[in-house]
Formats: C-alpha cells, sequence, structure tokens
C-alpha cells in the first residue's frame, strides 16, 4: 500500500485544479482561530463576515422549515419557486432593476454564482478585464473556466477606481467579459453613478458581457466630510446592457446570513437556463432550509439591516482614523462594504524587533506573530503592499486590535 504522507505524484492532481490557490482571506481566518482555540489572545481582522447573529424571524422560518416534510426532498435545481419569486421582487424594490423569476438562478452562495456565471460564458482563452485589488476568488473562478484574467490595476490616488481608459487600454480581441464590484470586496471602493454608466456603456460598445457583483450594496455609507454617496445597479443606468449582463448578489452580507450560503444570479434566460443545467449535474438544489430562511429574509423590511450598517459606519469612522495615525500608514476612506485596504508599502523593507519583512505578506505573518492580530495582505488581492482589515467585529476588539498594530508598526526603523 503506498505511503499517504509521500509527495503527491506528478499527474495525480489536474492541472486545473492544482493551480487554484487556497482561499487567502479563509486560510488567515482559520489560523487566527487555531491560535485563539491554543490560547493565543489574536484578534482577528480577517473574516469577511458580519460579527451580528441572523434575525430571529430568519431562524425562525428555517425552523418551520424543517418541521415542513416537503422541504425534506428534492425540489428544482435552479431554486424554490417562492425564492426566485422573492429574489426578482427584492431587486426591484432595491435596484429598480425589473427582471422575471426565471431570470434568477439560486446558488450555494455568491461563489458558485460567480463561477457558474464563467464556466457558462467563457470558453479556453477568453480574457476577462480584472480591476485590482479584487476579491481573492474572482481570478481563480476564471481559470476554472479556462479564461485567462487580464488585471487593470488601480490604487489608492485613485479611490481605487478603474477608468474607462484603463478598461479600453487593457482590452484585446480575446476580451469576453468584465467583472465588475461596487462596493468593493477588498477596498470598500464605491463607484459613482456616472461611472457605472460609463463603464456600462464602454462595455455595450465594445460587445463584451459584465458580471456585476452587488452583494454589499446595502453596506454603503456618507463620507467622512458628510458628502452623499450614490450608485446603481449597471443594468438599471445602461438598460440596452440587460442582455449582456449577469448580476451576481446574495443574503450573506446583508442578512449576517454568511454560513446559510444562499446567493443567486440573474441574467438573460439563456445563460440562467444554461446556468441551471450545470447546476442540475453540479449541486442540485440548495438547501431547501436555507432557501424558507432566504425568502422570509427577502420578504421581511430593512431594519435590521439598518441597525448593522449604524454600527458599520461607527466601526469605519474609528478604524480609519485610527489607521491614518500610523506613520508610515495610507488609509482611503472606504465608503461601503466593510474593510479598510490601507497601504503599508513605506513599512516593507525596515525593520520591526529584528525582522525585517520584505512584502506586505511577510508585514503581516509579523503582526501575528508579534502583536497577535490578523490581517489579510495584499497579495491575496492582487495588490501587494496593502492589507485588508474587516471592520465587522466588536468596537472593543477593533480598537485595541489596530492599537498593537500601531504599536508594533511604530517601532519600524
Amino acid at each position: 500500500m503506498a505511503d499517504a504522507s509521500a509527495a503527491p505524484v506528478s499527474g495525480r492532481i489536474s492541472q486545473r485544479v492544482g493551480a487554484i490557490s487556497e482561499s487567502a482571506t479563509l486560510a488567515v481566518d482559520a489560523k487566527a482561530k487555531a491560535l485563539k482555540a491554543a490560547g493565543r489572545d489574536v484578534i482577528g481582522f480577517g473574516a469577511g463576515e458580519p460579527d451580528f447573529p441572523t434575525p430571529s424571524s430568519i431562524v425562525e422560518a428555517a425552523i418551520a422549515a424543517c418541521r415542513d416534510p416537503k422541504m425534506h426532498h428534492y425540489t428544482p435545481a435552479g431554486g424554490l419557486p417562492e425564492l426566485k419569486e422573492s429574489i426578482a421582487a427584492k431587486t426591484a424594490r432595491d435596484s429598480s432593476y425589473a427582471v422575471g423569476a426565471g431570470q434568477v438562478l439560486v446558488t450555494n452562495g455568491g461563489k458558485q454564482a460567480v463561477f457558474q456565471a464563467f464556466a457558462t460564458l467563457i470558453d479556453p482563452g477568453d480574457e476577462v478585464l480584472l480591476p485590482a485589488p479584487y476579491w481573492t476568488t474572482y481570478p481563480e473562478c476564471i481559470r476554472l473556466a479556462g479564461g485567462v484574467p487580464v488585471e487593470v490595476a488601480t490604487d489608492e490616488t485613485s479611490g481605487y477606481l478603474a477608468t474607462v481608459e484603463q478598461l479600453e487600454a487593457a482590452r484585446t480581441e480575446r476580451t469576453k467579459a468584465l467583472l465588475f464590484c461596487s462596493p468593493s470586496n477588498p477596498t470598500g471602493a464605491v463607484y459613482p453613478t456616472d461611472q457605472v454608466e460609463a463603464i456600462g456603456r464602454w462595455a455595450l460598445d465594445a460587445g463584451i458581457w459584465v458580471l456585476t457583483d452587488e452583494i454589499y450594496e446595502h453596506l454603503v455609507y456618507d463620507s467622512v466630510s458628510g458628502d452623499r454617496v450614490s450608485t446603481a445597479s449597471m443594468p438599471v443606468v445602461v438598460p440596452d446592457l440587460a442582455d449582456t449582463c449577469v448580476v451576481v448578489n446574495g443574503v450573506a452580507k446583508t442578512y449576517a446570513m454568511t454560513g446559510w450560503r444562499v446567493g443567486w444570479l440573474i441574467g438573460p434566460d439563456d445563460v440562467v437556463k444554461a446556468a441551471t443545467n450545470l447546476q442540475s449535474h453540479a449541486t442540485s438544489n440548495v438547501s431547501n432550509v436555507a432557501q424558507a430562511a432566504a425568502v422570509n429574509a427577502l420578504r421581511g423590511d430593512l431594519s435590521a439591516v439598518a441597525e448593522m450598517r449604524s454600527a458599520f459606519d461607527r466601526r469605519r469612522r474609528t478604524m480609519v482614523r485610527m489607521l491614518r495615525e500610523i506613520p508610515g500608514v495610507e488609509c482611503p476612506e472606504p465608503l461601503g462594504a466593510f474593510y479598510c485596504f490601507p497601504s503599508v508599502r513605506d513599512l516593507v523593507g525596515r525593520t520591526i524587533r529584528g525582522r525585517t519583512p520584505q512584502s506586505s505578506a511577510e508585514l503581516a505573518e509579523l503582526a501575528l506573530d508579534e502583536a497577535e492580530v490578523a490581517v489579510v495582505p495584499g497579495e491575496a488581492f492582487g495588490a501587494p503592499g496593502y492589507f485588508r482589515l474587516s471592520y465587522a467585529l466588536g468596537d472593543d476588539d477593533l480598537a485595541e486590535g489596530v492599537t498593537r498594530l500601531a504599536k508594533l508598526l511604530a517601532e519600524a526603523q
């Protein structure tokens, strides 16, 4: 019998899957939790999930579904009809995008929606424009579909917003799609409505698809200076784009339901039908209990969402203020989601407690070892020289964690 501990034999794992990297955000969160379980006083800024419990009415709906015998069996692969109808109604209510239930596919979270959208649209060698910094899962989904992610770099000087000119410069005859995310993970950047429209019209004229991820749609804040921030759904401000646009969303961030695994994609009929066929072989239906909970969430009001957004806004302002006080750190103001994405480039290559990190990844390791603070390095998002810190954690832990980080980084020489 072969030794299971032996090094993998070349060819045992497919090149397609072997090339995939572990999710950096989940890896950082898992390491922080493991250290805490071992007795270390670690404060983790890695997890991209609300720290609030799922609202009780949603939980009660799930309990009722558990007791309903019809929920104990297979249901349509594309989603419960009542949930698809609720998603269509919610989309019209929240973004003024009118779609039919037949244009909706319910997926196991937003990740599956992104993957299946690209698996449906992309052929081997097709290029997808990917503004960076980007969510760590995006390029892997593109590659799994046989596509080629083409990074379009942005930084803090532009507020992490890609321009039409940058996108056009990156477009080639192989460009098939643009992945657009606003509010953004990891930067918290929010594209203003006029820029959303300009990019949508450019994509329409260029004849390319747009996958727009709207998972953070309800987490948008006014600027610290008091300026109002507004954004829009791309197919709403560019209606003609609807036939070449896929919208991805879910209940995870808005309703504190990350573990329930309910997402969806909205698109043209032929795309949704093809993606549903794929899902019928990959996973079949999403958990009926989770779908029933999602129906309750989408049919309810947004009062719990408003309470969470208020808490996130307070923490956002605290984190931005504290990070900006650290020498060598530059922190643009995030206007959406629940992340700060400060530059730590000026600290890379400087000595701290006898160590001289040569990258933001090494600096993040130093922060975990020396200050017991877990952050996600920018390398995970295609942006070396940065950290991502989630402010979806308690106020006291947030202040303590940034204080520890500031004390450590102040020792840089």
